[in-house]
């Protein structure tokens, strides 16, 4: 059975709904990425050197990453020469097949959940990402689920942040739990864990500031926070968010990295993917970080913030050469 046939047959049981929302939310990397290797693989239809070094050049300009595409580039060579493959064409499913080992498989992207009581969520980022926008989202979600749902105001530092938590928790109809601005995040926090103990919430998601990263009052300021929950809550906060915003790109990757060090960060959330040609990043940040990838923001809808999947994400970008693939296995 041919690579296309399985992959398909692998999401057979995915809903379309959401398949049309990753199709539609990466648009863009599809066209950036897979539309311009198509065009390559039918122009040179011979692989040589120079077919290497503009496969690179699309997949660097698509933010795959370097290193990345590099060590992609090495395993295409080792297999070419493996299979001794000398058409261009017969590399698309050899391509898409890599791809597909880059971004990991079934690694787990589910959210960890407390067994019992109160699940804490924690976000972290710089200012820009969506980090607010990711909260409300996802406040969003838990609500549709059935579950109570606080959020807590520790953005202390940037202003209006408090006030933009405040209109989402009004969108998606949950309480607030705030302080006067430039108040101590780790003492919202404690007035956050006490409300969600009283009102036996299910989910308390938290903000957090969003100085830069390289600044150590900021990562004093999260330690602080962390003890404090830790403290009423043991074994919280259950998860720790660091959003990220694809459009990016490789600064996007940095972030990751040196938040990632320091604070704790069990995964990340690409935002804005759908107003990005940039989407490769997510191959990149999979292939070089052991962070699993848990949302992606593929909209502006409250709908369009989705659990990450690497099958709906293969799928959404090589959805014309899969069909394309099948036509041509159709034909022999």
């Amino acid at each position: 059975m041919g690579f296309f046939k399985k992959l398909k047959e692998s999401i057979a049981s995915k809903t379309e709904s959401v398949t049309n929302v990753f199709k539609e939310g990466l648009a863009k990397t599809r066209t950036a990425l897979v539309e311009r290797v198509e065009e390559l693989i039918t122009r040179r239809k011979k692989i040589d050197e120079e077919f290497y070094e503009e496969l690179e050049e699309i997949l660097i300009g698509a933010d795959v990453g370097v290193n990345t595409v590099m060590d992609l580039i090495d395993d295409l060579r080792a297999e070419v020469k493996k299979r001794r493959i000398e058409d261009a064409a017969q590399l698309q499913p050899v391509l898409s097949e890599k791809l597909v080992g880059l971004l990991g498989g079934d690694q787990d992207n589910g959210l960890r959940m407390a067994e019992e009581g109160i699940t804490v969520i924690l976000f972290v980022g710089v200012n820009g990402v969506g980090k607010t926008t990711t909260i409300g989202k996802l406040a969003h979600r838990f609500k549709s689920e059935g579950k109570s749902v606080l959020l807590a105001a520790g953005d202390t530092f940037r202003a209006g942040a408090i006030e933009q938590l405040e209109v989402w928790g009004q969108r998606v109809g949950v309480d607030v739990i705030r302080q006067q601005s430039g108040s101590d995040p780790a003492a919202v926090m404690f007035d956050a864990v006490q409300a969600a103990k009283q009102r036996k919430v299910d989910v308390l998601l938290c903000d957090t500031a969003g100085r830069l990263q390289n600044k150590n009052n900021l990562m004093e300021e999260l330690n602080k926070i962390f003890r404090v929950i830790q403290r009423e809550i043991p074994g919280a906060p259950h998860e720790v968010l660091l959003v990220l915003d694809a459009n990016t790109g490789q600064n996007a990757l940095s972030q990751a990295k040196l938040f990632g060090e320091k604070s704790g960060v069990t995964g990340l959330v690409l935002t804005k993917l759908d107003s990005t040609a940039k989407g490769g990043i997510v191959i990149a940040i999979r292939h070089e970080l052991s962070l699993p990838v848990k949302f992606v923001g593929l909209g502006e809808k409250m709908e369009d913030l989705q659990q990450f999947d690497s099958e709906q994400f293969v799928h959404a970008l090589f959805a014309g050469l899969i069909r394309d693939q099948e036509t041509r296995d159709g034909e022999e």
